[in-house]
């Protein structure tokens, strides 16, 4: 499905003069091919099963998991810098990924964790997140954008543990560095099996940070551009935006459940199994290639790229 950036054109020409109006259109976002996505997912896993099953922090699958991934955006032209940091006694790594060009004075960044629990190989939690980004990295390249912004990703260590890699990414820039990041958006397990279509809500931190809210209906602006309703969660610091909204930058991600049970009327909206897990595989050694949903995998990395696209344009 082809998302066209209507909502970033609106808001290149939003408060134009008439003599501005006449200013190019922003290109459109690309459709993100999901079995592309899948491919790399397929990857990560036969990462972890060549590795004790799983890519867990401080465990060789994990490491494994980072240097393919950065093999990958090397070869597309991007920046890239593994950072480490230590917990419970093991190295830990973030992988940084820069898009060349864009004002430095003005990020947009895309993340999410890269590693498994130990109990799996963490397809869903999160393959799902981190091979989508990767994906739209890739995309950014083969379509040749030319954000005005510039463009970062980051894949995290050790959020399992606590949140410990992007705390550790956050904590390593000075203020000013900080400053530059105008928008972090997160994806934490995109393709659950028994999906819902769930935006973080950008009122969750208090006080409200600005350009959250902005962040919270773009997202939802992408998914309505197809006909997919969604909800608001409260995602409470669960996952990697908690290190960027303490920082007080604005976030925003989309989630397709977890651990948590579907209801009736979510089933009545989005289809699915209703009493039943987002998903049941959560954690668990069944969190292989058997637990993704395929649409959900693929609308959320077209929506993805739409955000990235009007956000960074």
């Amino acid at each position: 499905m082809r998302i066209l950036i209507a909502l970033a054109a609106a808001l290149m020409v939003a408060g134009a003069t008439t003599a501005q109006a006449a200013a190019p259109a922003v290109m459109a976002a690309p459709n993100i091919n999901g079995a592309n996505v899948k491919a790399h997912l397929t990857q990560l896993q036969s990462i972890a099963s060549a590795n004790g099953g799983n890519r867990a922090h401080g465990r060789p699958g994990y490491l494994a998991s980072v240097n393919w991934v950065k093999s990958k955006l090397d070869a597309a032209g991007f920046t890239t810098r593994v950072q480490s940091f230590t917990y419970g006694g093991a190295t830990g790594y973030n992988l940084i990924a820069d898009y060349p060009g864009g004002d430095a004075n003005n990020v947009v960044m895309l993340g999410g964790h890269l590693d498994s629990v130990t109990s799996g190989p963490g397809i869903n939690d999160n393959g799902t997140g981190s091979a989508s980004i990767l994906e739209v990295a890739l995309q950014m390249k083969a379509t040749n954008f030319k954000p005005t912004k510039h463009v970062r990703f980051g894949w995290w260590g050790a959020e399992e543990l606590g949140l410990r890699g992007s705390r550790a990414y956050v904590n390593s820039l000075s203020s000013t560095e900080k400053s530059r990041i105008k928008a972090y958006l997160n994806f934490d397990m995109t393709g659950s099996p028994n999906p819902g279509y769930f935006v973080y809500d950008g009122t969750e931190h208090k006080p409200v940070i600005p350009g959250s809210v902005d962040l919270q209906k773009r997202l939802e602006a992408g998914f309505a551009s197809f006909g997919v309703p969604t909800e608001l969660t409260l995602v409470n610091g669960r996952s990697d935006h908690a290190a960027f909204t303490a920082a007080g930058i604005a976030t925003g991600g989309t989630f397709t459940g977890a651990e948590k049970i579907k209801t009736t009327a979510q089933a009545q909206k989005w289809g699915g199994t209703a009493g039943q897990a987002f998903d049941r595989c959560y954690h668990r050694s069944c969190d292989t290639m058997s637990n993704i949903n395929d649409t959900a995998l693929d609308r959320n990395a077209d929506v993805i790229a739409w955000t990235l696209w009007a956000t960074a344009a």
